[in-house]
């Protein structure tokens, strides 16, 4: 499982767009088998919306940790059926910049945005 950190870290060195990267990492979770579920919520308004999500939800208990950059929270991260949660706390801080980089959706839906 440690080849999901080394995945996210490869992700967000690359020239791709925040919000490929982070429907990359959400994806790299799941199949790198840290979670059954995993979505990032951006914080928007002083509320937690949910933005890029990958796998199956799990009747397992949610892990969040918070996605912060450089002291505030712009996000979390959230999975289900998580078995690491140090894993995911790194993951979290190798996409905080894609995070806070735009994903204000101007109220609009993700999943009305392809997401």
């Amino acid at each position: 499982m440690s080849g999901v950190v080394e995945t996210v870290r490869e992700l967000v060195g690359s020239d791709d767009d925040a919000d490929d990267i982070l429907r990359a990492a959400v994806q790299a979770v799941v199949d790198g088998g840290l979670a059954a579920w995993a979505g990032i919520h951006f914080v928007e308004g002083g509320d937690l919306v949910l933005g890029p999500e990958a796998g199956t939800h799990s009747p397992d208990a949610r892990t969040v940790v918070p996605v912060v950059y450089n002291g505030t929270q712009v996000a979390d991260l959230a999975a289900e059926g998580c078995t690491n949660r140090d894993l995911l706390a790194q993951v979290a801080d190798l996409v905080a910049i894609q995070c806070l980089v735009g994903w204000d959706t101007g109220g609009v839906a993700w999943d009305e945005l392809g997401g």
